[in-house]
């Protein structure tokens, strides 16, 4: 439903090691308090933006949007566009006002809460502002509809978070690294497959595949350029963990020069209305990466277990000595593994930015949850990231049931450290490895 007329538009290694534990709880806990942040840094000047939209009603256009200062001064005045989107830039850094004219929602969608929010905006940043819509789509039924709605966005969080998480998982089998750039690897599968799809114009499943095999790309090169020359001089795995940190802000802010500090969709598939399947509702456009997730890690699941690189894989996880003595070319084996890797991480990022956006901080923002997923499901385990994953995704929506939404990726982190705690080797991990 739009509703044209009513404003003119003012602008268009191993498992269970002590070490690694300890140094796995310190630094995710460090580095997760900056991934909670949903602000998003902008080189373009300070900037108030958001999308109004809710699960069955999809994105909700001509909203009358207005900001103003703390003082009652008018800065500016739009409306939502047909992705439900709107932004307006500011004079300057401080406090601001934005507020929607509620007379202007469409029948059967009310606020959530308060019609306005007073934010902060710092220099130079585009701050992100949530007004809270609802429209019966959860919680009409009662608690067990709203229960429903919520498994069924955990399972589907899950999945991707999985996917991008696997390929963590097998680096830190094969070679024992903690990967903190692995984060990177998903923004840079998001944003390259934006490029593809928007300026290049290419149909969105070609831009996916080509960003798969970008990411694979960077994956090979992360290991030829970087890792592989730091394994034969005998570089130590906390030394090369603080380089993957190093890595990581590296790539994160390249990609935000590149890129900017905007969130946006890809082409045709900036939004969509739900679908009502009973119980629950979902877009086209998330039934269709729930899909792509499942066939996506039940092919890798076969690789593992019936090919023979697959098994290669396993056997270098195990015992990587031992893998090498029976005449396994264990460099060419890691090499799959991070080309695997950087392909899953970029359809992860392509089937994330489907729901929520490309953004530049995107995978940053994801790896809390995938370092909490491999460690539940065990370290260096592919089907343990995938189990921990579903576990941790699950949890992480479900929470909101008795947490507000804004803070329920502190659910995930809150379980990191209750597995490491009680079981540190994970569900599917052991506590030692014999051979």
């Amino acid at each position: 439903m739009t509703h044209a007329g009513n404003r003119a538009r003012r602008h268009g290694r191993r498992a269970g090691t002590p070490v690694v534990v300890r140094l796995l709880l310190v630094l995710t806990f460090g580095l997760g308090l900056a991934a909670l942040t949903p602000g998003i840094a902008s080189a373009e000047g300070e900037q108030v933006a958001g999308t109004l939209q809710t699960s069955r009603s999809g994105p909700i256009e001509g909203i009358g949007v207005t900001v103003t200062t703390t003082a009652g001064e008018d800065v500016d005045e739009v409306e939502t566009d047909e992705d439900g989107r709107w932004a307006v830039d500011l004079p300057g850094a401080g406090q601001y006002t934005v507020s929607i004219d509620a007379d202007d929602l469409p029948d059967g969608v009310e606020l959530a809460g308060e019609a306005s929010r007073t934010v902060t905006v710092d220099d130079g940043r585009r701050q992100a502002v949530i007004i809270g819509l609802e429209d019966g789509s959860r919680g009409s039924g009662g608690g067990n509809i709203q229960a429903v709605q919520l498994l069924v966005d955990g399972i589907r969080f899950g999945l991707l978070i999985a996917m991008a998480a696997v390929g963590l998982s097998l680096i830190f089998g094969t070679t024992g690294l903690t990967n903190f750039a692995h984060g990177e690897l998903v923004t840079i599968g998001a944003v390259a497959g934006w490029y593809i799809n928007v300026s290049g114009g290419v149909n969105l499943i070609v831009a996916t595949v080509l960003a798969m095999v970008v990411g694979a790309a960077v994956g090979a090169l992360n290991e030829l350029a970087l890792w592989r020359p730091l394994r034969r001089r005998g570089t130590g795995l906390i030394a090369a963990l603080v380089v993957s940190i190093g890595l990581s802000l590296l790539l994160r802010y390249l990609i935000q020069i590149v890129y900017g500090g905007r969130s946006s969709p890809y082409q045709g598939f900036s939004g969509g209305r739900a679908v009502d399947y009973g119980p629950f509702t979902m877009t086209n456009a998330d039934l269709a990466s729930v899909i792509i997730s499942i066939v996506v890690l039940v092919l890798v699941a076969v690789m593992l277990q019936r090919t023979k690189i697959g098994k290669a894989m396993r056997a270098v996880s195990d015992n990587r000595d031992l893998a090498a003595s029976s005449g396994i070319d264990v460099n060419r084996v890691i090499l799959v593994v991070w080309m695997m890797g950087g392909a899953l991480a970029a359809l992860g990022g392509v089937l994330l930015g489907l729901s929520d956006q490309v953004q530049w901080d995107m995978g940053f923002r994801l790896l809390l949850l995938m370092f909490a997923g491999v460690t539940l499901g065990g370290l260096g385990t592919a089907y343990g990231a995938l189990v921990g994953s579903l576990i941790v995704g699950v949890f992480v929506q479900m929470s909101t049931l008795v947490i507000p939404n804004d803070v329920k990726y502190v659910g995930g982190l809150l379980l990191l450290i209750v597995i490491l705690v009680i079981r540190p080797q994970g569900i599917l991990g052991s506590r030692a490895r014999i051979g």
